[in-house]
């Protein structure tokens, strides 16, 4: 079995940070092929790369073919750790995929956080919808959320038990909603 990092395209990282995917397909490069059961260090790129995540490579080679004719790879989630990243400081960088030797894998892998202690979150999304009926004003809501999505509309959300702690998030950040703090600044 093979160690792999790959590398998830800047625009694909602020989906991937929004919404939550079991897997995850970014571009192959030529001469490498990841195998199936293999495993992946995820790395966000950007102007500061992190490595945000663990996977192994799904399945066979994927049908789909970026740019250059090289086979996507599929890479199913294994630990996220999107909101405590570790410096990629020494990976390879300029490929989508490179391969990395186990003891390499192992140490990033040993950093990275993630979902190893799971708890109960309330999330909640308010909206005053004017409606002449329940059903109408659920249409209605559905519409907004479709049309004005996780950047214009806040989601709240708290431990559970422990509502007093609700922080507002917009596109995936918390965010704060407190129009008199702002005009402080």
């Amino acid at each position: 079995m093979a160690q792999w990092v790959v590398t998830i395209p800047a625009d694909r990282w602020a989906s991937e940070r929004l919404f939550h995917h079991d897997t995850l397909s970014v571009a192959g490069s030529a001469g490498v092929s990841p195998a199936a059961g293999d495993d992946v260090l995820l790395v966000a790129g950007g102007d500061e790369p992190s490595v945000v995540a663990l996977g192994i490579v799904a399945g066979q080679e994927s049908e789909k073919r970026g740019a250059h004719g090289v086979p996507e790879v599929e890479v199913a989630y294994t630990r996220r750790s999107f909101d405590q990243p570790v410096p990629a400081d020494g990976l390879p960088r300029g490929e989508s995929v490179a391969e990395i030797d186990a003891e390499t894998f192992r140490r990033y892998a040993g950093r990275l956080a993630g979902d190893r202690g799971k708890q109960t979150w309330l999330v909640s999304l308010d909206l005053p919808i004017e409606a002449a009926s329940p059903a109408e004003a659920v249409r209605q809501f559905w519409s907004y959320v479709l049309e004005l999505g996780p950047a214009e509309l806040p989601t709240f959300v708290s431990p559970s038990g422990d509502e007093l702690a609700m922080q507002a998030f917009v596109l995936g950040e918390e965010a704060n909603l407190d129009p008199e703090e702002d005009e402080e600044d």
